[in-house]
């Protein structure tokens, strides 16, 4: 039995003859490259001229960029720094590219990072509020995206339910998010979100 023939739309004959989509896609992929560097060559400078307080082994921590072709469909780049995973305890801050989306930098912390973080995230529960962090609600730690189903805004938390919330869940994600629009802005922006995170995580 011979099969169907395989046949492209317009737009897919369009896209796949036009060299100028890749080569153009790669100039962006390695300027988000470039510009994640650059943040994490800060980030480091950070932590060390303010004497971050933070486990040994999170201290120890090199900064990692990694990428991908696939997130729900669409390639991403990621620096996570600083960064300890164990299966069971985690502590990371990731900031994340996701191409037609977004930037986002989340603190994400499980087990005993999480545990020892408990209070000091109660006590900046209105600092978090005021200053636009979105808390995860997915059971899932490893949703990015920012829908419904997996952030809500903490100001529209009661202090009641972020202290349950923080308590119950095995794994803790804060994060925020700026629109791929504010490129020109957005290495500052993201360190900017990472002091934040610092002066929580340090405390």
């Amino acid at each position: 039995m011979i099969g169907a023939k395989i046949r492209l739309s317009q737009k897919e004959m369009e896209l796949a003859g036009n060299a100028d989509l890749i080569l153009t896609k790669n100039a962006v992929l390695q300027k988000i490259n470039q510009l994640l560097g650059s943040l994490q060559e800060k980030q480091k400078g950070y932590i060390i001229h303010h004497s971050i307080q933070l486990p040994i082994e999170v201290l120890r921590s090199s900064p990692k960029i990694s990428k991908g072709e696939n997130y729900n469909g669409f390639p991403y780049q990621l620096l996570d720094y600083p960064k300890f995973f164990e299966k069971a305890n985690i502590f990371a801050v990731r900031t994340l590219f996701w191409w037609g989306h977004f930037f986002s930098i989340t603190l994400h912390l499980s087990g005993k990072y999480k545990t020892a973080a408990e209070q000091p995230l109660l006590r900046s529960f209105a600092a978090l509020q005021e200053n636009g962090f979105y808390c995860s609600v997915n059971n899932d730690p490893w949703k990015h995206d920012f829908d419904a189903v997996n952030y809500t805004l903490l100001q529209n938390f009661s202090r009641e339910d972020f202290e349950q919330l923080v308590t119950d869940k095995p794994f803790i994600k804060l994060a925020k998010k700026i629109p791929f629009e504010q490129w020109d802005m957005a290495e500052d922006v993201l360190f900017d979100y990472f002091k934040e995170i610092m002066d929580i995580a340090g405390n």
